[in-house]
């Protein structure tokens, strides 16, 4: 075994490569073991039939949904989305102040919170005098917004990948995104 001033005397490329070799060896996969495995396919699974299900279920809407509806509560379900609006991005607020992980799970609610509010906005305006505010809001102020935040998540992302990288020593490109598997850095080798 070795001391830490013998450890400090290794060239940082062996120091590097030593910790590489560390982390392979304790290095597994909790998606490989059977109780996730078996989870991960049952969520696969539901997302599929999820998929299934939507597209002619959004057939079915687009030919028997009326062009008008009266909607009852229709205050409190505006005000209640504009509250957990203001709910997610004061939480991403903090999480980022606190340098926490979950900033990244903040900034894409938030996000995608924004992108819808400028969906319905848009569309439940049109037609009426209040297009023309909605169209701008949206354009002006939701989804720059809301690219603000899908941004800083894929930062987040990108700089905690960054830091590990240069934490294990590694000297080689950085993999793109996509090629990161989940619980680890290395780009994926093969499929199980």
């Amino acid at each position: 075994m070795l001391s830490t001033d013998e450890l400090r005397r290794l060239p940082a490329a062996e120091r590097a490569a030593m910790l590489r070799t560390l982390i392979a060896l304790s290095d597994e996969d909790p998606l490989d073991e059977p109780r996730n495995r078996r989870r991960r396919g049952v969520a696969i699974a539901a997302m599929v039939a999820c998929c299934v299900w939507l597209v002619p279920w959004t057939v079915v809407l687009a030919f028997t949904l009326p062009d008008n509806f009266t909607a009852g509560r229709w205050g409190a379900a505006w005000i209640g989305f504009d509250i957990a609006l203001t709910v997610a991005i004061g939480f991403t607020a903090f999480a980022v102040w606190r340098r926490l992980q979950i900033a990244i799970l903040g900034q894409l609610v938030s996000g995608t919170l924004l992108v819808c509010d400028a969906w319905f906005d848009v569309m439940l305006s049109w037609g009426s005098d209040e297009r023309y505010i909605s169209l701008a809001t949206a354009f002006l102020a939701e989804l720059p917004l809301a690219a603000f935040f899908f941004g800083g998540a894929y930062r987040l992302i990108r700089m905690t990948i960054h830091a590990l990288w240069v934490r294990e020593g590694r000297t080689d490109p950085e993999p793109r995104l996509y090629q990161v598997r989940l619980f680890t850095i290395a780009p994926e080798k093969h499929t199980k």
